[in-house]
């Protein structure tokens, strides 16, 4: 069993542009102080296909209980339901959690 919950890191490479570093040390640094364990960064560009299907297997193949992104914008400025079904999307600016517990009730 792990110490730290798990959680992937994602952003999309066109989105960040010349801030992916920056993007990237945002994550690390929001996943530490929540007490998740950084487990990856999944990183896609412009031309990936279905990039939120592909992050949402991810997910499912790491067994992360969230994913960390450094904004809506990385997903169209929309919350990605099918993400949030499996597990949580915390954001790093506007730092806000989009709970899949949360949302289940919402949608229900």
């Amino acid at each position: 069993m792990r110490a730290k919950p798990p959680a992937l890191g994602y952003l999309r490479k066109d989105v960040s542009g010349v801030s992916q570093d920056w993007d990237e040390a945002q994550m690390r640094s929001l996943a530490k102080r929540l007490g998740y364990e950084l487990c990856k960064t999944v990183t896609f560009g412009a031309g990936t296909d279905a990039p939120v299907d592909r992050l949402v297997e991810a997910a499912r193949n790491f067994g992360v209980d969230a994913v960390i992104a450094p904004g809506l914008q990385h997903f169209g400025n929309v919350v990605p339901g099918e993400l949030v079904e499996v597990c949580d999307l915390i954001t790093v600016t506007p730092q806000q959690t989009y709970s899949r517990s949360a949302l289940s009730r919402i949608w229900a």
